[in-house]
């Protein structure tokens, strides 16, 4: 799979020299030059608009499937002079419906990126840019080649995917429902379905891949299929919250500033210990046991998805017991416990 991880911090290119003769014409490695990220976008933005204006997609065949998959949808170049067939929508011209634009700062830079989305999804849950997803995908650049594929279900922690997968997902929900076949394959039904189309700072940038050359906007098709809430560290937190700052990204979020010579930065995602006070974040959450007993009608608590996170459950014919995990804010200074080196209160004990 193409879609590692792209770091936030700038990009450091290094220029290899062969032990070759001076007039040796494959005595270097080509650099790639870093360019400006917001000349790149406008460039992007106006490859991608070109593209709208000179491709179009079977809409009407699509729509009238049941359970349609990104195998039913057809993105097809026009031919120079030709109409767009009848059934058919040009992207350009979808742009007035389901072809959304979308902005985003991403890398202190202003990204427009597009959605054609062709099916919501019909499950209650949406993936965080945090979690994990299981999804189907065909990824493709602006020439219509086709780089990477998973034409079965397959997982991915979207924090490990290139920027433009952590934006776009969240915007739809998952699979309604699914069914096991007989073969050992299973069908989902009602699966979140369309096409991102990311500018290269959303992707790769300057760097090239195999089939994607450097600063090339790319394309995926995408079913949207199932998602589960990451805690990377394990510290009680979901990893979508430790997003102090609320930019949908977890890779500039370090408190404690500690470095590992061999990791790098330890971010707050990753971190055990996010104040670096010696007592584990997982210990600095208050610890709180609900039991509700539905044989007398009693209703679970709802809880606020913030502050308070259920780690535990069991049913014991029908008296529920739901343990969670609640930030405190014990000083009411406005930064909570387990980020705040001062305070070492420890639930644990």
């Amino acid at each position: 799979m193409k879609l590692r991880k792209i770091a936030l911090i700038a990009l450091c290119l290094a220029v290899c020299f062969l032990s070759c003769n001076k007039d040796d014409d494959d005595g270097t490695v080509p650099v790639v030059e870093v360019r400006d990220r917001g000349e790149q976008q406008d460039k992007d933005k106006d490859s991608l608009l070109k593209y709208f204006a000179t491709h179009y997609y079977n809409s009407s065949e699509f729509e009238a499937i049941t359970n349609p998959t990104i195998a039913d949808l057809k993105i097809t170049k026009l031919a120079d002079g030709a109409d767009v067939p009848d059934g058919s929508t040009l992207l350009e011209k979808a742009m007035e419906t389901n072809l959304e634009t979308k902005e985003v700062v991403f890398a202190d830079t202003n990204y427009e990126y597009y959605i054609l989305k062709l099916k919501q999804g019909g499950g209650v849950e949406s993936p965080t840019f945090a979690d994990n997803v299981v999804v189907k995908y065909e990824g493709f650049t602006l020439d219509d080649a086709i780089f990477d594929s998973a034409v079965s279900p397959i997982g991915f922690d979207l924090t490990t995917l290139v920027p433009g997968w952590r934006k776009v997902f969240p915007q739809f929900n998952i699979a309604e429902s699914f069914v096991e076949n007989g073969d050992g394959t299973v069908s989902f039904v009602n699966q979140g379905i369309g096409v991102m189309f990311l500018p290269s700072g959303l992707g790769y940038f300057s760097q090239a891949q195999a089939g994607i050359p450097a600063y090339a906007p790319i394309i995926f098709k995408f079913e949207l299929l199932q998602t589960s809430q990451n805690d990377h560290d394990n510290d009680g937190i979901p990893s979508y919250l430790e997003d102090i700052d609320g930019d949908g990204e977890v890779f500039d979020e370090n408190t404690d500033e500690d470095f590992d010579a061999r990791a790098g930065f330890i971010y707050n995602y990753i971190d055990s210990d996010d104040d670096g006070d010696g007592v584990l974040t997982r210990n600095e959450l208050e610890r709180i046991t609900y039991v509700v007993d539905t044989n007398q009608g009693e209703q679970e608590p709802v809880l606020d998805e913030k502050v308070e996170f259920e780690v535990e459950r069991s049913d014991n014919a029908g008296v529920i017991t739901i343990k969670t995990l609640k930030i405190v804010d014990s000083n009411n200074n406005d930064v909570d416990d387990y980020l705040e080196k001062d305070v070492t209160t420890n639930y644990n004990e």
